[in-house]
């Protein structure tokens, strides 16, 4: 490649940096000067991860005897452990063959309560059942609460225990010496022989807790009691009182009650979803993903583990099951197969529901990035085959390849060609209302947006064929895509020579038009597109594209690597060297992004630069070059850590786990700080099975920071709010976020949807598949 960058810049030898990477001894060259790298492997600090875990899934109780939609007012169990719901004067109780009312416990008058005592009898006592908020079983024993007293119910006969009338019951609990506790509006209370004695807990910095408007008290299987104010939690162990405060996790503290679950979990209703806490930690769940309705009134939990939930929107469960993710992974493609795969070809997005909540009414449309979406999906089916020799993922990774292979065919040849080797977006059938009416009318309004915007018809060229719209202005993400995919497709699943040649040929396509064009993408108008910018007189000397020079000077280092591996043609080697050399791309990579930290930047961009860290340390042959991306790529990884993403952490983990960086001060490790592989886990682990659009609400929660201006995506945007982490410097966890792909702002607190799009599986397939050809993830 013919430049014309003075050579002067390279006048002045400078080196700060040697790095080595597993297993290969680097060296750094910068004018000549050659420095050797050190190469220091450490033990693995981590074992494969099982395969078995527990998925939550949420229970919608179907239309039966109208539980899904009524108001639930309490929840019981049968001595056999059937479920028995009360709503609207009715107990229904669940049973295998589906919901069943008990006729013999209808309320007979409004001003009695009927219940099954601890002989099944149907039991009448005089409190109106309108006002019966809990109802307790101590053996022969009932208990019943209003928020006026709470109520004995013995041999049939209804006694009152002199609980203060000033003060409001909020919740009872029986103790394991068999004693009845209460949280209510003038404290927490026992009941020690006849009298009330209120108990008085003190934390280490002297405040008193419970004194006043405790909302909740519940004793665990281990029999400590915990009790819930809206200053927080407390659970009196062993050792003393322990406290929970936002500070420490607790998510939310408007509680309705608490319940006690399996194995020392404790459950915490609440006005705006539930809690749970375990060994782990905290567990939040709101939002119609989870529930019926945001306000809890009470939760059981029966023998099994499953939680189930009144509330006015119905009955709800969250039942927790025996799983492994390659289970996980096997539903996820059976519902790309069946939902979301688009054309002939099976592009692989998401797919819009004609009717919400209903897979079977699934619409899929073409989207922006099409190509960069398939490929990942195509790549992730790739590492699939690599790791497990499945012959259908091999089938899938096939049909990607025919699929981008097609958005290079379908754009020659028509009347609006561009030059050879170019790659559509997208293409949707002719047969389908025309996307170019009205398209530049919205351009002409993206450009008072953006002044780079470019104005030109058609924006969708028609085939040549006459079958298809395909779509240009084609990105530089697109392109991250389709090279992300191709050595993965020739190395794992390219049997034949035949085969092989046609991933040469399309990879020898694309990058030869790139060479040919000044490393830009050139359009059917003869103009570069408005993203696909790869050359040194745009990166390093146009003051419009200085934002972008790194990151794309990491992109086309990449492809160039790329297509040295699957050709073999060394002149894709020299047209890299030739950047590196005469225009200091080795240099612009080391900063791809300019950031202020966690929270900062664009995550299309992070995912892109992840892309093609992977490729670049994967394929180039160039050792110099790979030894200075390892430690660029130590500093972009740190910067996207607490994002929990288990794509980055398994991309960057399988280049430096063994690598070290060496400076004149010193060497260290590039190893991923500490909780990398647990953060990826409980992601992978923590992905729902449901891949619905629904809201999620989290900006009102107490265990939250605000980003602040710093973190902006760019420092001249206007701030964007609702942004945050979590007291432990994470995101939020998976299960509290929906997002259709990895470029969507993790730091995003609040999320809208109404169940009308069905997002692929793909988010959580790529780093499955990835971590387990690495060896992160136990085989099935």
């Amino acid at each position: 490649m013919r430049t014309s960058r003075p050579q002067s810049r390279f006048d002045r030898p400078r080196i700060l940096w040697t790095f080595t990477g597993a297993g290969v001894p680097a060296v750094l060259a910068v004018a000549g000067l050659w420095f050797p790298a050190v190469l220091r492997p450490r033990a693995a600090e981590w074992k494969p991860a099982p395969q078995q875990f527990r998925q939550e899934v949420a229970t919608r109780v179907a239309e039966a005897n109208g539980l899904a939609s009524r108001d639930i007012q309490l929840l019981d169990f049968a001595p056999d452990d059937k479920l028995r719901v009360f709503a609207g004067g009715r107990w229904s109780e669940r049973r295998p063959a589906g919901w069943e009312v008990l006729p013999d416990l209808d309320q007979q008058e409004e001003a009695e309560f009927v219940f099954a005592d601890a002989t099944e009898r149907p039991q009448a006592v005089p409190i109106p059942w309108r006002e019966v908020r809990q109802l307790v079983r101590q053996g022969p024993k009932v208990w019943l609460a209003t928020a006026a007293d709470p109520i004995l119910v013995e041999d049939g006969q209804v006694r009152r225990v002199g609980w203060p009338s000033r003060h409001r019951v909020n919740q009872i609990a029986v103790g394991p010496e068999g004693a009845l506790h209460v949280a209510g509006s003038g404290g927490l209370y026992h009941r020690s022989g006849t009298r009330w004695a209120p108990i008085e807990i003190r934390d280490g910095s002297g405040r008193a807790w419970g004194v006043q408007d405790v909302l909740g008290v519940a004793f665990d299987t281990a029999g400590q009691m915990w009790f819930a104010t809206r200053a927080g939690v407390g659970c009196r162990t062993a050792a003393g009182w322990k406290f929970y405060e936002g500070k420490d996790g607790l998510p939310w503290n408007d509680f309705t009650g608490l319940s006690a679950g399996l194995g020392g979990e404790v459950w915490l209703s609440t006005r705006l979803g539930a809690i749970r806490f375990d060994a782990v930690g905290w567990h939040y769940r709101q939002g119609p993903r989870w529930l019926p309705a945001d306000d809890v009134r009470q939760i059981v939990v029966d023998a099994q583990g499953t939680a189930w939930f009144a509330t006015p929107g119905g009955l709800g469960g969250l039942e927790r099951r025996s799983m492994t993710l390659a289970e996980k992974a096997r539903f996820y493609e059976e519902e790309v197969a069946r939902y979301i795969k688009r054309t002939p070809f099976g592009y692989v997005a998401e797919a819009a529901l004609n009717r919400p909540a209903d897979k079977s009414s699934a619409n899929p449309q073409d989207s922006d990035n099409d190509g960069l979406w398939t490929a990942m999906y195509g790549a992730g089916e790739c590492f699939a085959y690599a790791a497990t020799q499945d012959s259908q993922a091999k089938v899938r990774a096939q049909q990607a390849f025919e699929a981008l292979r097609f958005l290079q065919v379908v754009t020659q040849g028509g009347e609006h060609a561009p030059p050879k080797g170019y790659v559509a977006r997208t293409i949707r059938p002719l047969d389908w209302p025309d996307p170019n009416v009205g398209r530049l009318e919205q351009d002409r309004a993206a450009q008072q947006r953006d002044r780079l915007w470019k104005l030109y018809e058609p924006r969708w060229p028609k085939s040549a064929d006459g079958q298809w719209y395909w779509k240009s202005d084609t990105s530089s993400d697109e392109l991250d895509g389709h090279y992300f995919f191709y050595p993965l497709y020739y190395d794992f699943c390219a049997d034949t020579e035949a085969e092989r040649e046609r991933v040469r040929e399309v990879v020898r396509g694309l990058t030869d038009h790139l060479l040919g064009h000044g490393l830009v993408l050139v359009d059917h108008d003869g103009r570069p597109t408005r993203w696909a910018i790869f050359g040194p007189q745009f990166l390093d000397r146009d003051p419009n594209w200085w934002p972008e020079r790194g990151l794309n000077s990491l992109s086309i280092l990449s492809y160039l690597a790329v297509a040295a591996h699957v050709t073999g043609d060394p002149k894709y080697a020299a047209a890299s060297r030739d950047l590196i050399e005469r225009h200091g791309y080795a240099q612009n990579l080391m900063y791809p992004k300019v950031q202020q930290g966690p929270g900062s930047g664009n995550q299309s961009d992070d995912e892109m630069a992840f892309m093609c860290y992977y490729n670049l340390l994967r394929y180039s042959k160039d050792e110099a070059l790979k030894a200075q991306a390892r430690y660029s790529f130590f500093g972009y990884w740190a910067n996207e850590a607490p994002e929990m993403n288990p794509f980055f952490h398994f991309a960057y983990a399988a280049h430096n786990l063994a690598a070290t960086a060496t400076n004149p001060w010193g060497q260290w490790s590039l190893r991923p700080w500490p909780g990398w592989f647990e953060d990826s886990l409980a992601t992978l682990y923590g992905f729902p099975l449901d891949r619905l659009n629904w809201s999620h609400r989290n900006s009102h929660r107490l265990d939250l920071e605000l980003l602040g201006l710093q973190q902006s995506g760019d420092l001249y945007e206007a701030r964007r709010g609702g942004r945050g982490r979590r007291v432990n410097g994470r995101v939020l966890p998976v299960e509290n976020r929906h997002f259709n792909h990895w470029n969507t702002d993790p730091w995003r607190l609040d999320y809208h949807g109404q169940g009308n799009e069905l997002a692929s599986g793909t988010v959580f397939l790529l780093p499955y598949y990835l971590g387990l050809y690495h060896g992160f993830i136990q085989k099935p």
